[in-house]
């Protein structure tokens, strides 16, 4: 009778645990960003690594704007780790931009006058609001970016999105 019991037990325990491990599913948003790491208009995906909706992640875009000839795409990639509880966080991350430019007239930050293509080192701080389950997302923070050369401290970034 106390083999059964116990095995009850341990089998009652083990649901539990996993019905709770159920509840909490990783958070993945996709958002579009203005400004921020993509440097000016992008798509992207973020996601954590493991099942939180908190702590490491990751998140990689696509991103392209052209106006009178003049042409830039972008790619962030980036990891970042959420600290906070609920659905409020704030964002630390660290990533790199991959840039393809086509400009007339020089951007000395960026490349030299013509085509060019290169990477830029991004950094996010950023206040994060997505929904404990799913729904609309929003994040907003500083993203200053840096090559060999330059740095940019106070660069910034908006997004709107969606938390599933």
């Amino acid at each position: 009778m106390k083999k059964i019991l116990l095995a009850i037990s341990i089998l009652s325990s083990l649901t539990c645990l996993k019905l709770n491990a159920q509840e909490i599913k990783r958070a993945q948003n996709v958002f579009i960003e203005l400004g921020g790491q993509g440097l000016i208009f992008t798509a992207n995906y973020d996601s954590r690594f493991g099942n939180r909706r908190d702590g490491l992640g990751g998140r990689a875009g696509i991103g392209y704007f052209a106006v009178n000839g003049d042409k830039i795409t972008t790619i962030p990639l980036s990891l970042n780790y959420l600290l906070g509880k609920g659905n409020k966080f704030f964002e630390i991350g660290l990533g790199a931009t991959i840039a393809t430019v086509n400009i007339q007239f020089g951007d000395d930050f960026l490349f030299e006058d013509g085509s060019s293509n290169g990477v830029l080192g991004t950094m996010s701080f950023a206040y994060r609001v997505q929904p404990i389950d799913s729904g609309f997302s929003f994040r907003a923070g500083i993203t200053p970016i840096f090559n060999k050369d330059n740095f940019i401290p106070y660069f910034g970034g908006i997004s709107l999105g969606y938390t599933f």
